[in-house]
């Protein structure tokens, strides 16, 4: 085997394995299904995947040139550019993985790490003070009369946004009840089959309410009688 394929196969193995943790941690962790699809994220990171699992190790590939005087140099620059390129879209997705899953008034929210605002993030309750790096957390937003007054908001955000005005779900129980619509509703914008066939696998949700997300809005199912979250759904909730 030549020196040029060991290198080929070396590159691609360890590429392969960052994409490997890559994959479970982006998939399985921060955006678990059908969050993925939500906030759009599935596009990027392919692309991610494409750049270093093909581009870089093909482009290591034809850089190889056991004569060549400047091999190390030009090889190091390719992987440079390689971690380089995957770093920056990973922090990103990284970044924008979603946070916290926020109940208000009638609707749940998506809120991604970088929607959160720092300002007055010492007024939050410490449980809502830093983002899981794990799945997000199911939050509420506090009542209006309940949210402390300080100063002003600043421009261009809002309550949602502001972790000092979060509290447990438990308290928006009993909202969550008087909100969440019959399963039968979703048939306006989804056929009979789609809904069975995602009921069958919850047959605790007994109605719903929407998500609203970046890319694609969703739908929460919920167990009615006690007010709780069963599962978030890829089934659309409006047009």
């Amino acid at each position: 085997m030549s020196k040029r394929l060991k290198f080929f196969l070396s590159h691609f193995a360890i590429s392969a394995v960052v994409a490997i943790i890559s994959i479970y941690l982006v998939f399985m962790v921060w955006y678990p299904a059908p969050l993925a699809k939500a906030l759009g994220v599935t596009d990027l990171f392919l692309m991610l995947i494409l750049i270093d699992v093909v581009i870089g190790p093909l482009f290591g590939w034809f850089v190889y040139k056991e004569s060549k005087k400047s091999l190390k140099m030009d090889l190091a620059v390719v992987i440079l550019i390689q971690i380089s390129a995957f770093s920056y879209g990973f922090y990103t997705i990284a970044q924008g993985r979603p946070a916290w899953i926020l109940y208000d008034t009638f609707t749940f929210h998506v809120i991604r790490n970088i929607d959160i605002e720092t300002s007055h993030l010492d007024h939050a309750k410490p449980k809502f003070q830093s983002a899981s790096w794990l799945k997000p957390q199911l939050v509420a937003l506090s009542a209006p009369s309940e949210r402390l007054i300080i100063n002003q908001l600043p421009s261009g955000t809002i309550a949602m946004d502001h972790p000092m005005y979060y509290t447990d779900i438990s308290y928006a129980q009993a909202q969550i009840q008087s909100a969440a619509l019959p399963i039968s509703f979703l048939e306006k914008f989804n056929s009979k089959q789609q809904i069975n066939t995602v009921i069958q696998q919850y047959p605790k949700a007994d109605a719903w309410v929407g998500l609203s997300a970046p890319a694609q809005d969703m739908v929460v199912l919920i167990n009615k009688e006690k007010g709780e979250v069963v599962k978030i759904v890829d089934l659309r909730p409006w047009n």
